[in-house]
């Protein structure tokens, strides 16, 4: 059994020979080959583009899909795998995707020539948690805005929530969605002494947490942070309205998807002080353009999508993948 896997430069060459070591000793043959780009930024644009386009908005190379009929696995985290590639792969029966989401697959297609899609749900979920808290205390506490200021010579003290700087401690956040990364969340904040509630209609189980519903969670919660999937049903689930039903002195999350914010609603929220401030790690286009109206405001905290950019996370994924890549293998032989 043969194996391509395709590197880039946030999951390199040597991460994948390591990681997926485990498959060459099962006796499966692995050919490792990169999706070359000059900048971690170039990557990301692509990336972009596929996850608002399709697997067709950007094409491979010749020096990545040659041969591309001699191989059982490909494994991917941001190649796109589009209907031609699919084609050309005749003999490809399993893909493995280096991510939590499968955007960069063309699944359709995958599905009609009898493909498995093994995905790696989860991958960087420690990573985007710790960020969310992390977003969380600087946006309560000023701490972007006052390293701005510093670093333009001045000693601010006094920002747009002067009056109600909170303590994390005995606050009340809501997580909206409670998968692994909102699990997560709710873990780490447990240390703060913070009570949490959270929304997720698909959530069944037992938890220390409080599920309630989305407009209860909203008129209760210092911070509301979301964790939830993008699909019809939650796009744009956060808009002017459900902004007014958040306390004034309370701020948003969003280390997850962009589309389930109304952006111009939250950009009016903010500039009518309806909620106290904002913490955005994505955005409906990316990188924020010049005039974009978030770079007006000065009750957010804005980054350039890094909650789940950490080396563990990226180091790790080709292990969890090659697992579940062997285990379905496994079952499948049975």
């Amino acid at each position: 059994m043969k194996c391509l896997a395709i590197a880039d430069l946030l999951i390199s060459q040597d991460m994948l020979k390591q990681g997926l070591a485990t498959l060459e000793e099962k006796g499966i043959e692995v050919t490792i080959r990169e999706w070359h780009h000059e900048q971690v930024e170039d990557l990301q644009k692509d990336n972009l583009r596929i996850e608002q386009y399709g697997a067709d908005a950007v094409m491979l190379p010749e020096t990545l899909t040659r041969d591309i009929d001699q191989y059982d696995l490909i494994l991917t985290q941001f190649a796109p795998l589009n209907r031609a590639v699919l084609a050309a792969a005749r003999n490809v029966s399993v893909i493995g995707v280096l991510r939590g989401g499968v955007e960069n697959i063309d699944v359709e297609a995958a599905e009609t020539r009898g493909i498995t899609v093994i995905n790696t749900p989860g991958r960087n979920a420690r990573s985007v948690a710790e960020y969310t808290v992390g977003m969380m205390i600087a946006e309560m506490r000023n701490i972007g805005r006052s390293h701005a200021s510093i670093m333009k010579g001045s000693w601010q003290k006094d920002f747009t929530n002067h009056d109600s700087i909170p303590e994390l401690g005995r606050r009340t956040v809501g997580l909206i969605g409670f998968g692994h990364i909102g699990q997560l969340v709710a873990k780490c904040l447990s240390g703060f002494g913070t009570k949490i509630l959270f929304y997720d209609p698909y959530f069944k189980g037992e938890t220390g947490c409080i599920q309630v519903e989305l407009d209860e969670l909203l008129e209760a919660s210092d911070v509301v942070s979301l964790h939830g999937r993008l699909t019809a049903e939650t796009k744009g689930m956060m808009g002017y309205e459900q902004f007014q039903r958040m306390k004034q002195t309370a701020i948003l999350i969003n280390t997850a998807r962009s589309g389930l914010v109304k952006e111009e609603a939250l950009v009016r929220a903010l500039q009518e002080n309806i909620i106290a401030g904002a913490a955005l790690d994505t955005f409906d286009y990316e990188p924020l353009k010049k005039d974009s109206r978030f770079l007006s405001l000065n009750n957010v905290t804005l980054t350039a999508h890094l909650a789940g950019s950490t080396v563990d996370a990226f180091r790790y994924t080709p292990t969890l993948l090659a697992e579940r890549v062997m285990s379905y293998l496994d079952s499948e032989r049975k």
